[in-house]
């Protein structure tokens, strides 16, 4: 089951054709394969022939000798018509799946971005990998596409038609949102056992052989904190102190450089504070988010649980996809849950599982009003009401913040 993902393909629509390498980049399983799928069959559609988009998953066995970069880069250029120089056989499109398989990749990509008649994307599943060596290598001369797994939007147009969007919003809590799930027909067993595949996947692959790491018991009790403590600020040593006192000793070192890894495979995201007076980043205190609460499920007590973090991850990945930028604020009256920074300038946001209280709502307001500018601020909760506003800050509903 395809599914539409416009956000992303837009996106490759607007490179099309640029003399830039695109770097479609993202957790494992999260659809960069399917994306350059269907970016393949809108360029056909649009009249691309077909012989002349070239697509290799460099994960499947019968691309194993073609981890060879030189066998490769000649297989590549086989299927061309031209030397590269012109562009008498026409514009070719070159999607290399998981390239991060082949050692030495990047010589690959410098090479095949001289041929004015190769239009080049390629995917990956580990940030340090990919970024470090095409920032070395290749500086300038390619752009990163970051995909996420499904937005609530993306599951909700894949739902039963007759399905309410309150039922969607359960099933996404707790199935999580990896596209592949939609298979599984709410087959819960089916559900648990796929989501565990990725999990070990993902922790051997891109975290342990691609930080020359060993799986280990403390990587794997770093993993499900990391997941149950989403939303609050740590430090690598206030972690260390944590596990420690849980019968899980580990140095502040290791899980810095466990966390790396983590990020890298784009398991957690880091988000850095925001001190929104002062315009400046403070890098040492941070808070973290994981790619999928599905995940969290299965990594924590197997129960979907904590809405209000719960929420608030959501919206954080929400907020990833629509600006890039997203920030912790730091304001002048309290925290400030998420900044963005985005083309049309900052934006603020709150996260709250109800302010039906007036004493909650009033916690959650107080903290815009240290906030000395005009641009917008959202409070965004769980509850069921039409969007209202209290002097300027716009109250909206979570599930209809999120079709928009």
């Amino acid at each position: 089951m395809l599914i539409d993902r416009p956000q992303y393909w837009h996106h490759l629509e607007q490179w099309k054709d640029k003399s830039v390498i695109k770097v479609v980049i993202g957790v494992r399983r999260c659809g960069k394969s399917t994306l350059l799928e269907l970016f393949a069959r809108h360029l056909i559609d649009t009249g691309t022939p077909k012989d002349h988009i070239i697509s290799i998953n460099l994960e499947s066995l019968g691309n194993e000798s073609l981890l060879e970069y030189h066998k490769l880069y000649d297989t590549i250029l086989s299927r061309c018509e031209d030397d590269g120089k012109g562009d008498s056989g026409g514009k070719y499109y070159v999607m290399l799946d998981e390239i991060q398989n082949v050692p030495e990749f990047q010589k690959v990509l410098d090479s095949l971005q001289t041929h004015h008649n190769i239009d080049l994307y390629v995917t990956g599943s580990n940030a340090t990998m990919l970024s470090g060596t095409l920032a070395t290598l290749i500086s300038g001369r390619y752009v990163e596409i970051s995909v996420t797994p499904l937005s609530f939007a993306e599951y909700r147009s894949a739902a039963p038609k007759d399905e309410t969007v309150q039922r969607t919003w359960s099933r996404y809590l707790y199935e999580g949102s990896f596209p592949a799930i939609h298979e599984l027909n709410g087959n819960n067993s089916l559900i648990d056992d796929y989501l565990e595949g990725i999990l070990n996947t993902i922790l051997v692959k891109d975290v342990v052989q691609r930080s020359g790491t060993s799986r280990t018991a403390t990587l794997d009790a770093l993993t499900r904190y990391m997941f149950d403590n989403i939303g609050n600020l740590t430090t690598p040593r206030s972690i260390a102190n944590a596990m420690t006192s849980l019968n899980a000793k580990v140095s502040a070192p290791t899980v810095s450089s466990y966390l790396e890894a983590l990020n890298s495979a784009f398991i957690l995201y880091p988000v850095s504070r925001y001190d929104i007076k002062g315009k400046r980043i403070f890098r040492q205190e941070r808070k973290y988010y994981g790619v999928d609460m599905g995940m969290r499920r299965i990594l924590c007590s197997g129960r979907v649980r904590d809405t209000e973090r719960i929420l608030e991850n959501i919206v954080f990945l929400e907020l990833k996809r629509r600006n890039r930028e997203v920030y912790i604020g730091q304001g002048s009256n309290g925290a400030i849950d998420f900044v963005t920074n985005g083309t049309n300038g900052p934006a603020y946001y709150q996260v709250c599982e109800s302010v039906h209280n007036p004493e909650t709502l009033e916690r959650e307001l107080s903290s815009f009003r240290g906030v000395d500018d005009n641009y917008p601020k959202s409070l965004i909760t769980l509850d069921d009401e039409l969007p209202t506003e209290h002097n300027g800050i716009r109250q909206v509903y979570a599930l209809d913040w999120l079709l928009e």
